[in-house]
């Protein structure tokens, strides 16, 4: 009986947001206004298709990117934890779930050596074309309305945990760990065994805040953090228990 660790990946475990870090290898490190004004809410892959359309077509090439996306630093404690999951990976399986995309998590967990970590990561599918441009896709289809188009990271979850219940892995409690707005439709999936671990100051955090304010039904208990530090202590007890 195992416990499933769930993380989001920008803002979590690395400490910036990786689709807008990798500006800065764009020309003076900023978009043209006009692609900054193509943006409409719910469709961000799509925006980032064309910003990296745009970098490729500026002659930025893929080991720019990677250098870039691999100087992104982690969140503070979040190595500490990582190395605490491996040590205990009999307790844990981990996965990520994330609105970035599969090549920037690829290089992230490669650089640091933490791919064995992770038991799975779902995220937007990228690869780098015959042009050496990085094109993007959505990670599916899916008809939730609070959730932008190309990834509802609740509809992934719950495929996740059935799809391991039919192998015969049943969790004894789910740890959400995340820091967004799109991390708010995953956290209400949550029971009552289940713990909701929002990044302190940040969006998941305040709207959870706000949630309890107006008395909507929240199942989970919340544990709010800012280093890894402190989620190590809460996994030690969980585990104890």
């Amino acid at each position: 009986m195992k416990i499933l660790l769930v993380f989001d990946f920008d803002n979590t475990i690395i400490d910036d947001n990786s689709d807008t870090w990798i500006v800065q290898c764009a020309p003076e490190k900023k978009l043209p206004i006009e692609l900054q004004d193509s943006y409409e809410k719910g469709f961000w892959t799509e925006f980032m298709g064309r910003v990296f359309k745009y970098l490729g077509d500026e002659g930025v090439r893929e080991d720019e990117m990677k250098r870039a996306v691999t100087s992104m630093p982690f969140t503070l404690g979040m190595v500490e934890l990582l190395n605490f999951i491996r040590k205990n990976k009999d307790k844990f399986d981990c996965i990520i779930i994330s609105d970035s995309n599969s090549v920037f998590i690829d290089w992230v967990l490669e650089a640091t050596s933490f791919h064995d970590v992770f038991d799975k990561v779902f995220t937007n599918p990228a690869a780098f074309d015959s042009n050496g441009h990085l094109t993007v896709e959505s990670y599916h289809a899916h008809s939730c309305n609070r959730c932008p188009k190309n990834l509802c990271k609740n509809v992934v979850l719950v495929e996740f945990v059935d799809k391991q219940l039919q192998q015969g892995v049943n969790y004894t409690r789910i740890v959400y760990i995340g820091d967004g707005g799109n991390d708010v439709c995953p956290v209400t999936f949550l029971k009552k065994n289940d713990v909701a671990m929002p990044r302190k100051g940040y969006t998941l955090q305040k709207t959870l805040s706000r949630m309890s304010q107006n008395l909507e039904p929240m199942e989970s208990s919340v544990i709010v953090w800012s280093s890894g530090v402190e989620i190590i202590s809460h996994l030690q007890f969980l585990i104890k228990e």
